[in-house]
Parts: C-alpha cells; structure tokens; sequence
C-alpha cells in the first residue's frame, strides 16, 4: 500500500482523540499516518495531539492553528500537508467514532478502481444511528436527497458526507484553491466539483454512529446557514467542466 494519510480535524476532542488513533492503527495497515488538524482547542485537544506525535514519531503529525477557523479551511490545509509530503491516499474523517476506522480497508479496496470512496449514509445498506429523532433524521434526509439535488444537481446520494477516501490525483484535479467553503457545506462543494469535473464516486454503505462523547457541533444556525450556502457554490462553480478523462 503506498502512503495514506488519515487527516482528523479537531476542536475540542480531548476525550476522544487518543481512542481514534489507537483504533487507526490497530487496522494494522502499512505506512498509515494520521495528521490531527487542530484548530487551537481549549480543551487541550492541541497538547495532547503532540504528546500522541511523541508516542508515534513519523507516524502522527499536529497542525496547531491559531484559532476556530472552521472545518473547510482545516480540510484545505490538512489535504495540502498531505499532498506536499506525497501521500497516493488522503482519507477525511472525524474524531468521535461517527466514522467507523472498521471501513477504512473496504475504502482502500474500492479506491483502486475509483478516484473517491464515499462513506455513505444513504446508499443500499447504510444506516443512521437509531438515536437520531425524527426531525434529525428527516433534516439530513432532505439535504440530501432534495436540497442539494435539486439546486445543484448532484448524483451523490450523501453530499454532506465527512468520511471518503480520495486518490491523491482526484483531490489535484478538484483544485483545492477553488473550494471556498469554511463550514460543513465544505462537504457539498467538494462532491459538487468532484461531479463536475468527472471523477469517479464510489459509495459504500455505512452505519453512522451518533458521537460518543461530547456534544455535536452542528447546532440549527449551522445547518440553515449550510443551506444557504449551496446557492454560493452553484454560482462559483457554474462554468466548471470536466478537464477530459478521469485521474
């Protein structure tokens, strides 16, 4: 397996950052790295993250940002650490076990014929944690199956989704410069542009479990702001087209 660099942002994930890494590298899987992206935690996220670099050293990689910058920017940033230092593989994922490390090998299988491997809630077989209420889970299931769908135009049947695997060619050929999004609606402009321009998207069904510890960031202002949004990206990206061929 050439390198793969597992990027995690974090924001407050004190409790839940050493249990990730530990499940990460239990999959047992050759030249994997994770780089926590943190974005000046006032937990001690940030601290602790280093203390892991120096349990695992070339293993485990800090970017310490000076603030809350948001989850696009630390997204960007992380996929251009990884980029530079010539990883074949980027996988994105959160922190609290809302993504299964378990699926990881299933990814890297699929992304041998594929550019991006999509942890899916909302494919055959995928499934929400049975804690979300219905107003949750009817608020995701409209996102997107019908708001982003219909505005811009999307095939993907989880465009918000947090947890993929990208070749490193495909996230090249996205142009990360481009993607101006600094909250979760990053997630729908990536797979908005990866469409365009013709990648090839895998989906693969998951099971999303509800974080473990700690309290979800995605209050109501977020998700309604999120929405709006999605008009902004069908503006910015309105003449993009596919560069010929896939990566």
């Amino acid at each position: 397996m050439s390198r793969l660099v597992v990027v995690i942002p974090t924001y407050n994930e004190l409790d839940n950052l050493p249990e990730i890494t530990s499940a990460l590298y239990d999959l047992n899987i050759p030249d994997l790295e994770i780089l926590v992206v943190d974005d000046a935690s006032p937990d001690g996220t940030g601290q602790l993250a280093d203390q892991l670099a120096g349990r695992y050293p070339g293993r485990l990689h800090v970017i310490h940002r000076v603030g809350k910058l948001g989850l696009g920017t630390a997204y960007i940033e992380g996929f251009s650490w990884a980029l530079q230092q010539g990883a074949e593989y980027v996988i994105q994922m959160d922190a609290d076990f809302s993504h299964s490390p378990s699926y990881i090998p299933q990814m890297l299988e699929q992304i041998k014929d594929y550019d991006v491997v999509v942890g899916s809630r909302y494919v055959s077989g995928g499934r929400l944690d049975e804690r979300w209420g219905w107003g949750r889970w009817f608020l995701s299931w409209w996102a997107n199956s019908v708001w982003v769908r219909l505005i811009l135009g999307v095939r993907t049947k989880d465009a918000t989704a947090g947890f993929k695997c990208w070749r490193a060619d495909a996230l090249r050929a996205v142009g990360l410069e481009r993607i101006k999004s600094n909250g979760y609606v990053f997630q729908v402009e990536m797979c908005s542009v990866a469409e365009k321009i013709g990648l090839r998207i895998q989906e693969i069904p998951i099971y999303f479990e509800d974080r473990r510890i700690g309290c979800s960031k995605m209050s109501v202002p977020v998700k309604i702001e999120a929405a709006l949004r999605v008009f902004d990206i069908r503006k910015r990206h309105r003449k993009v087209k596919p560069a010929g061929g896939n990566v």
